[in-house]
């Protein structure tokens, strides 16, 4: 743990924390403000209380069903970084993540990497995917972590990504693969994260970070980088707020006829009529039924 003077200790947790109903196999996360008192060695100290966080982000824990698992605490913003090719990034992992970014309040933005490696096919399915998100209201920011382009600088009107991320606490995210690892040592050369290389029979990356952590950035702010993930469910959300967590949805379901609408069947349904009407993108609408049906914790999908 790191204080606001920046000394750091090895630290315990005191008792057992009950985190107003959470059922957490971690309960310090990374991003968590605390309140210590340092034992008499003046080498360690006990953790006395967790402050109240803002946000937070978590997931089903690996092993324990009925566990989650907090991924960071405290954030201001999300990064997830995706790639439509070498690997390609899922739309439904992508609204999956959205979908639990908007129940945490978390705002988020879409970096999509490795535009140097894209073809011609590839960069006209990149620019239809961003031109998706961006319509529905999400940030997007092209960039190459090989080569630096987009991050120094920005491409187009876009902000480069380390403007974007100056005096911010980001949470940096993304399925194994996207280049995670070698964007945080293009901007943080000291973080010296691991990398590897993509499976040429797969097009699949492997894990090569397994713990969240913290980094400065040098211009002012942090770096939660986070394991690399598969896929999100609907852990700590009901199925009737699902459409909550879809903009779009969310919106144009304020016309139906009923109120309790679950926009899959029911008659005078304006997100079916919006659907059919191309106002809604059939990738989106998928992606929502997918997590409707999701009751199953253990019911992820795959980001690849």
């Amino acid at each position: 743990m790191r204080t606001l003077d920046k000394e750091i200790f090895d630290c315990k947790v005191k008792g057992n924390f009950r985190l107003k109903g959470i059922r957490s196999t971690n309960p310090v996360a990374v991003g968590d403000n605390v309140k210590i008192s340092l034992q008499p060695d003046g080498n360690t100290a006990l953790i006395e209380e967790i402050v109240d966080r803002k946000n937070y982000v978590i997931r089903k824990a690996s092993n324990l069903s009925k566990q989650s698992h907090i991924i960071a605490a405290n954030v201001d913003i999300a990064m997830l970084v995706v790639t439509v090719a070498h690997p390609e990034t899922s739309t439904t992992f992508i609204d999956r993540f959205l979908a639990s970014a908007e129940a945490y309040r978390i705002p988020v933005t879409l970096v999509f990497n490795k535009i140097d490696l894209l073809n011609d096919e590839e960069t006209h399915y990149l620019d239809a995917v961003i031109n998706l998100y961006e319509n529905i209201g999400y940030s997007c920011l092209k960039c190459s972590a090989q080569t630096g382009h987009g991050i120094e600088e920005g491409i187009g009107n876009s902000p480069s990504l380390r403007e974007l991320l100056k005096d911010k606490v980001t949470l940096l995210s993304g399925n194994s693969g996207v280049g995670k690892s070698t964007l945080l040592n293009r901007l943080i050369p000291d973080a010296k994260a691991k990398t590897s290389e993509i499976s040429s029979a797969h097009d699949t990356g492997q894990h090569t970070t397994t713990f969240s952590q913290m980094f400065d950035l040098p211009e002012g702010g942090n770096i939660i980088d986070t394991p690399g993930i598969k896929g999100f469910g609907t852990f700590d959300m009901e199925r009737s707020e699902v459409s909550h967590y879809f903009r779009e949805i969310f919106e144009i379901g304020r016309d139906c006829k009923y109120g309790d609408c679950t926009h899959t069947k029911e008659p005078g349904c304006a997100v079916l009529k919006a659907l059919e009407e191309h106002y809604i993108s059939q990738s989106r609408y998928q992606s929502y039924l997918s997590m409707l049906d999701d009751k199953d914790e253990t019911k992820y999908r795959q980001g690849y």
